[in-house]
């Protein structure tokens, strides 16, 4: 029997004291990937350390209750940005 509990991506992020709008976790993504594949995503440079803890005890927690979504998280912030999201310099 499955009793694990699954929260929305926005759950996450206001566990993680983020804004946790859409815009605002796309705007988050966008701003921090791609995270190398060499690199936890704990061991990123731009969370607090309370945000370190969280992660790192949600993810090795036995309910597994945030895992979901801290692989999700994790996938999105290894994708490569989508061309219409990488800066486009002042031209012509």
């Amino acid at each position: 029997m499955d009793t694990t509990t699954h929260h929305p991506l926005h759950e996450l992020f206001t566990q993680l004291g983020l804004p946790d709008s859409e815009e605002d976790i796309r705007r988050f993504i966008r701003e921090h990937r791609p995270l190398p594949q060499t690199l936890n995503l704990s061991e990123a440079p731009f969370w607090t350390p309370s945000q370190v803890a969280f992660l790192r005890e949600q993810w090795h927690a036995d309910d597994g209750d945030w895992v979901i979504q801290i692989d999700q998280l994790n996938a999105a912030l290894r994708e490569h940005p989508a061309p219409e999201d990488l800066q486009q310099g002042g031209g012509a």
